[in-house]
């Protein structure tokens, strides 16, 4: 290789590297430092073959042009400036630092004592000065030809989704269908057998956790485990190595086509509210090196330490211009070259937080609100952190979606039996228009949920009622303690007849009311099949059977059961609206209102029921008003109205149809459910509802009374 290569000052812009005019385009932003040099290696990525120093600097951009270097060349910053603490500048040219805007990378990240800028041994700590060089260490930057735009993406609207949380390596390592060689992998991810169960359940959207580069924390590595969830990115363009079944990072976008050629948009989970550098005792890799002043939120009285509304040690300082640049630019890259839909941002109040508090009209939100790609994407907010005024649910700007943590505790809650929950669940059913509505928002904004990555799954939320995180190594104190779970008198598996009907039976309760409630529905992989963390649920370091979905011992009925839920919510529009409903418009065929609550005798819920503590059984009644077609599925069932009924109670409830010339047919039943049944025409003017179980019945009009025949 070349060790003769010269530099010209080239251009400021675009930042990261550019190939063009036969030769390679560097930028970096740095605005404190004093010097910044490139580095050139040879292909194994160990040996430093040239030093070039970037020799022009504009608005806080150094760059340069090398002539006559190829693409595949491996690179590195060396970057010189003041090293004061104290004053949040950390420079050290001995740490060779990651290119933010690599697209590419060589090598893996090795856990190693030269990452660290000080002398770990010091009792000073973080305020030495280490020379020990971390290259032989640390994975080079791959400079690139500009990978080509995508140009198709499904565009599900939002009322017709149905989001899949999952994993990638978690779902395919033991899925004996895709080929073992490449199980783990994006690749895998693509294979028909996955497409095809994906379709089958009728998901529009799968929504992966992270799968930006990130690295294990040292505590985590410490301990011989790994991170599996994956948010701790040191990169926000490179895809996760481990997921890649070669070294070519075009495997994402190839997956992405294939997900779009089914008519499924693939959404990421990002984490722009930290990187994997940590706090003030974290390794050097890149941002903290490059101006640490500029990249990160540091406290104001001693910029030595930082604000860490993160969790993770510190907080990506997105009110600076050229870091909101490097995040957009980031995200833009994501849609336009591999083809992404969507992202779901993690803690994502951080990104609108300013010195003291939340705006929705921040920097961030307004540059997205203003980009032509990105204002046209799917965007999720997961609208909590830890830092002041953390929990924002319902507080994002309109267009964006929120996961809904109220929905998840208060269907939990309610079908464990707690008393007084009739009201709240009665609005999570309503599309929390409590939390919505008021700013011109839609049902779709809620996206509702029972179980995420982050807790137990739905088959330990019935199996158990205390965390079981042992295997984490922190003594099971990490993961939530609140859980709102119930285990029908026995913790952990059992071989109990009458606790797995129930536990069966309450997992069908949970399902459909995610499938029935107004709102944009998620669900977890390995859900509907009974996967089992073994009651672990914080399991982000276990990177093994715990985490990866037994298709072994998939629960088949369970399967049917919801594949039959999502085809009954495609078919019915009543169960997926555009609007809220109050009420206020009624049906000029059934003169029923578009939405009613009714008590177990039929008649309309009054103030003094909601205010009955003991009440836990009630019905949503939907009735059709014309407003409801507006969505590019074909229906299958147009029905005049939908009845709902929900029994927590622990016994058998009579419950008292409406009274209306027609008739009703049973849809779902989950204390008798069979599969490929047909539907049950009911010829009484009651059903028997059995303890905890929910039905589902159509209701079409008739001129004709119906045969008052009991069932």
């Amino acid at each position: 290789m070349n060790t003769n290569y010269i530099i010209t000052t080239g251009r400021s812009f675009p930042m990261g590297t550019t190939a063009r005019d036969g030769g390679v385009n560097f930028t970096l932003f740095s605005a404190n430092a004093e010097k910044v040099e490139l580095c050139l290696f040879d292909a194994s990525g160990q040996h430093e073959i040239q030093r070039l120093e970037l020799p022009e600097f504009t608005d806080d951009v150094w760059h340069g042009f090398v002539p006559n270097l190829p693409v595949g060349t491996l690179y590195g910053y060396r970057v010189y400036g003041p090293f004061d603490p104290h004053n949040g500048h950390r420079f050290n040219p001995h740490k060779l630092l990651l290119d933010p805007y690599a697209k590419k990378l060589a090598g893996k990240f090795i856990h190693h004592e030269s990452h660290y800028s000080y002398d770990n041994n010091s009792r000073q700590k973080d305020l030495t000065f280490d020379v020990e060089d971390n290259a032989p260490y640390l994975p080079k930057a791959v400079i690139t030809e500009p990978y080509p735009t995508c140009l198709t993406h499904p565009q599900v609207r939002r009322r017709n989704s149905l989001i899949y949380e999952m994993h990638v390596k978690g779902f395919t390592k033991l899925n004996t269908a895709i080929d073992e060689k490449i199980r783990g992998t994006f690749r895998a991810l693509s294979d028909k057998s996955v497409i095809k169960y994906l379709t089958e359940l009728g998901i529009t959207a799968i929504e992966l956790l992270p799968v930006h580069s990130f690295i294990d924390e040292p505590f985590v590595d410490e301990k011989g485990l790994s991170n599996f969830w994956g948010y701790n990115s040191f990169n926000f363009f490179v895809p996760q190595q481990r997921y890649l079944a070669s070294s070519d990072v075009l495997e994402f976008r190839d997956m992405v086509e294939t997900f779009h050629h089914a008519g499924i948009e693939v959404i990421l989970d990002v984490v722009y509210n930290h990187t994997a550098e940590g706090n003030e005792l974290g390794p050097t890799i890149s941002y903290r090196g490059i101006d640490n002043a500029s990249y990160y939120r540091l406290l104001e009285q001693d910029k030595r330490y930082y604000l860490n509304h993160s969790g993770c040690g510190n907080t990506l300082n997105i009110d600076h211009p050229r870091v909101l640049q490097l995040v957009t630019d980031s995200l833009r890259y994501w849609v336009e070259c591999m083809g992404v839909d969507g992202f779901r941002f993690d803690l994502a109040p951080i990104l609108g937080r300013n010195s003291s508090h939340f705006c929705n009209t921040n920097h961030f939100f307004t540059a997205i609100r203003q980009d032509p790609v990105l204002s046209q994407v799917k965007l999720i907010a997961e609208p909590w952190d830890i830092g002041p005024g953390g929990y924002q649910l319902g507080r994002f700007p309109n267009s964006w979606l929120e996961w809904n943590d109220r929905f998840r505790d208060t269907v939990r809650r309610f079908w464990r039996g707690d008393k007084g929950m009739s009201p709240e669940f009665a609005r999570r059913l309503h599309g929390s228009a409590d939390i919505f509505e008021s700013r011109s928002r839609r049902p779709s904004s809620s996206v509702n949920f029972l179980t995420s990555h982050d807790g137990y799954t739905l088959h330990d939320l019935v199996t158990f009622e205390q965390r079981h995180n042992y295997a984490n190594g922190e003594n099971n104190q990490d993961g939530h303690g609140t859980n709102y779970s119930c285990n029908f008198g026995h913790e952990g598996e059992t071989d109990n007849l009458s606790v797995n009907q129930k536990r069966t039976q309450q997992k069908r309760n949970l399902l459909a009311t995610l499938f029935i409630s107004q709102g944009t529905p998620m669900l977890l992989a390995g859900d509907e099949i009974g996967n089992s963390q073994r009651g672990n649920n914080n399991a982000y370091c276990q990177d093994n059977e715990i985490t990866w979905l037994d298709w072994q011992h998939s629960d088949k009925e369970l399967l049917a059961f919801v594949k039959n839920l999502s085809a009954l919510r495609k078919a019915h529009p009543l169960l997926n609206r555009t609007n809220y409903q109050h009420g206020q418009e009624h049906s000029s065929k059934t003169g029923l209102a578009d939405i009613s609550w009714l008590n177990c005798h039929g008649h309309t819920m009054q103030e003094s029921d909601w205010h009955d503590r003991d009440i836990k059984c009630f019905a949503m009644l939907l009735a059709d008003t014309n407003q409801d077609k507006l969505s590019e599925w074909a229906h299958e069932h147009d029905d005049d109205a939908m009845l709902v009924i929900f029994n927590a109670h622990s016994r058998t409830i009579n419950y008292q149809l409406p009274a209306l010339d027609g008739h009703w047919q049973v849809l779902i039943n989950t204390a008798d459910y069979q599969q490929d049944a047909n539907p049950i025409t009911i010829k009484s003017s009651s059903v028997e509802l059995s303890a905890h179980s929910l039905m589902m019945l159509s209701y079409t009009h008739s001129t004709t009374s119906t045969n008052k025949e009991k069932i």
